[in-house]
């Protein structure tokens, strides 16, 4: 018998703490309507994110793509699926 283990390092953008950056592999893959809303927003596969603050209540979340500061719904960032980039 042969037992396969699959690990998954990856977490999601709401998991991470301040000042991490990551690299998105999948967003909301489950609701089109949010994951089109994101791709507008520059949110899509292999873009590299940089979580910057939450508000005092740790929502929403604000993160940087590029040069552009963006802030995403705790709910939402809960979605986004990324690998820690150290």
């Amino acid at each position: 018998m042969i037992i396969v283990l699959i690990y998954r390092w990856d977490v999601t953008l709401a998991e991470l703490g301040r000042n991490e950056s990551c690299r998105i592999i999948n967003a909301a893959l489950d609701d089109s309507e949010l994951q089109s809303r994101l791709y507008a927003l520059g949110l899509y596969p292999g873009i590299e994110v940089e979580v910057l603050r939450f508000a005092p209540v740790g929502d929403p979340i604000q993160v940087r793509t590029g040069l552009a500061l963006l802030s995403i719904r705790k709910q939402e960032a809960a979605l986004i699926e990324v690998e820690k980039i150290t």
